[in-house]
């Protein structure tokens, strides 16, 4: 079987809602790290042959295609096609593994797997309200899937509960591992270690205009005392805003070809995509997945979890990647050495390429070779990829 290449994955920073990317509309902020793959791989544009674009809101400024419309807003010839796909949390993830399988299969050897969302454009859950707002439908959940599970419907808030009792995590250990997040990425950032991946935005703050290059979530004056005091979800819970992924608006992007593209093109890899793998399980708990996709990942490759030397787990709570450590049995100093979505943001649609990009550039940063990237994803899906550092 052929071998996939990610010759560069690249990313916006992240903007806090209503913040320094408000003013993007969401085609055109995918239009720019479409730009920018080409820019800095000269890659032929139009050698292009898919670009595939994870979104979870598409409704809006999202709706009637947002893949082509990213191409449309781009510098890409009107000649490349493009696809919009939403895996939920999981969609530019699960790009990146429909680009590896075309490449893998021979059927295509230039693919641009990325993600989008403007989550204060496009406000989450924005798809399902706007209907029941207008009387149209009873909603995404059928009384027959009502029925058959015994809610009304699948929340990722009970989840992130359900999944805190069940592995025994207290709310001062979520609280603790929010902080570490934000100080791993504070550190990184001042560090330079996510300028490489970083597409810088202009963006207008103040009536002066700027480029904005730095994830505006992080907190440097972060503490356990000011992430403790903000309010539990529910009462008696564990699970705060503070302890969870911060709203997002973000683009993201990875180039992903052949090796012949690699000698056509005069192109240099930065990753070899090793394994992928797909799960699903309980849509109620929901976010436990990230444990049997990790597990599935690593026995299609013959590999053990020692054998892995970094960690990209979203934090879309951090019950999330708390559980998987303790379901893996993982080293935690392996794990977000960045920091993550807790810190940085989680841009839905755009998240994982956006991790890929960060996974990569903290692999050559450190000298090392073997990455593995997993998330849940609404519904009770995960994806898992294993890449190698080239």
């Amino acid at each position: 079987m052929a071998e996939a290449y990610i010759v560069e994955a690249v990313r916006t920073a992240g903007g806090r809602k209503g913040g320094r990317l408000a003013g993007w509309h969401p085609a055109d902020m995918a239009g720019e790290v479409l730009n920018a793959l080409v820019e800095r791989t000269g890659i032929d544009p139009a050698a292009i042959e898919d670009v595939i674009m994870g979104c979870v809101g598409q409704v809006g400024e999202q709706s009637l295609h947002i893949g082509r419309n990213a191409v449309l807003a781009s510098k890409l010839p009107n000649s490349v096609p493009a696809v919009s796909i939403d895996r939920q949390c999981g969609s530019s993830q699960q790009a990146i593994q429909f680009a590896a399988q075309a490449v893998m299969s021979g059927t295509q050897d230039v693919v641009i797997a990325a993600g989008v969302e403007s989550m204060t454009r496009v406000p989450m859950g924005t798809s399902a309200a706007l209907p029941t707002k207008q009387g149209i439908g009873v909603g995404p959940w059928s009384k027959r899937i009502q029925e058959k599970f015994g809610v009304s419907s699948f929340s990722q808030f009970v989840g992130a509960e359900t999944m805190a009792e069940k592995y025994g995590l207290s709310r001062e250990v979520l609280d603790a591992f929010a902080l570490q997040s934000h100080k791993r990425a504070a550190a990184a950032t001042k560090a330079g270690a996510f300028r490489h991946e970083i597409v810088p935005l202009e963006v207008e703050v103040d009536g002066e205009t700027m480029m904005h290059d730095a994830d505006e979530g992080i907190r440097y004056d972060a503490s356990l005392e000011s992430i403790g005091a903000v309010k539990l979800l529910r009462e008696g819970g564990r699970v705060s805003a503070a302890n969870a992924s911060q709203i997002c608006d973000g683009a993201s992007a990875a180039l992903v070809v052949s090796e012949r593209a690699l000698k056509t093109f005069g192109l240099k890899p930065r990753a070899r995509i090793h394994t992928l793998a797909l799960t699903a399980g309980d849509p109620v708990i929901m976010l436990e997945e990230p444990i049997p996709a990790t597990k599935k990942a690593l026995e299609r490759a013959g590999m053990k979890i020692g054998d892995i030397d970094l960690f990209e787990v979203n934090e879309a709570f951090a019950s999330v990647p708390l559980a998987w450590l303790k379901g893996i049995g993982a080293d935690p100093a392996k794990l977000n050495v960045n920091g993550g979505a807790i810190a940085l943001g989680h841009p839905l649609g755009a998240t994982g390429a956006k991790l890929m990009a960060t996974l990569i550039n903290a692999l050559h940063a450190r000298g090392k070779r073997w990455g593995l990237q997993t998330m849940c994803e609404g519904g009770g899906i995960a994806n898992a990829t294993i890449v190698e550092a080239v």
